[in-house]
């Protein structure tokens, strides 16, 4: 079990669905929040209901000068938990250019953003603590994923390079990989959700995998072993099963 109480993290991605219950679920800890999304009125509502000290911090991260500018009064944190997303279900038959970049800059991009600004700083000190979020759609290609699981794929990527380069360096890197979560952006969904999880449950099993020395957590479990063992399967008899 981690320690919480006197540590600082910053949660961007904390207005909504899974964002918002960890907030609850961190700061219930003892830890004090710095909250970020795009919309302040979400943040101070929340920041309201939270037990321990926390901080708004109104951020868009497809912009560089709004996160530079966020991060410097944030100053130096704990710990980075990273939840922004945006999703819309996408086919290449359906492709929208705008919707389909805009997944790729907020869910990929805009981390690489924020992390450009906090984990240098992390490397001087010699400790932190960063979390990415990834997701079970970002193991192999799906059908009608098109955005979003290429940027979920880099995320993952992204959190595996970060945890080989930071190695022994006192910052330590954590991966969660969620299946399906009822929250607005599911919402968009007009297919069967096998697993599907609310917020607050899956807020617990992210919180319990921050409190492990773990590196990645996929769940729910048994769904996570599916999407785990699909990257053994010949292409032939994959594309089989999915397309």
């Amino acid at each position: 079990m981690r320690e919480w109480k006197g540590k600082r993290y910053w949660l961007v991605g904390a207005s909504e669905g899974l964002g918002r219950a960890l907030a609850h679920e961190m700061s219930a800890a003892g830890a004090t929040m710095v909250l970020s999304a795009r919309t302040r009125e979400r943040l101070e509502a929340l920041s309201g209901t939270l037990p321990c000290p926390s901080e708004v911090l109104p951020m868009d991260v497809t912009d560089a000068d709004s996160v530079r500018a966020a991060a410097e009064e944030a100053g130096e944190v704990d710990g980075l938990v990273w939840l922004a997303g945006v999703y819309w279900p996408m086919a290449a038959q359906q492709w929208d250019a705008e919707k389909a970049a805009l997944m790729c800059d907020v869910n990929l991009t805009g981390a690489a953003r924020v992390l450009g600004e906090v984990v240098p700083g992390m490397v001087r000190r010699g400790r932190g603590h960063v979390v990415l979020t990834g997701s079970l759609s970002g193991f192999r290609g799906l059908p009608g994923a098109i955005g979003y699981g290429a940027s979920k794929a880099g995320v993952m990527s992204l959190a595996e390079t970060m945890r080989a380069d930071l190695k022994g360096s006192g910052v330590e890197v954590q991966l969660v990989n969620p299946g399906f979560i009822r929250t607005r952006l599911t919402e968009k969904n007009d297919f069967p959700m096998p697993f599907i999880l609310e917020p607050d449950a899956a807020a617990k099993r992210y919180f319990a995998h921050m409190n492990t020395r773990r590196f990645a957590a996929n769940f729910p479990r048994a769904f996570g072993a599916m999407f785990r063992l699909s990257q053994f399967l010949p292409d032939w008899l994959y594309y089989r099963i999915v397309a």
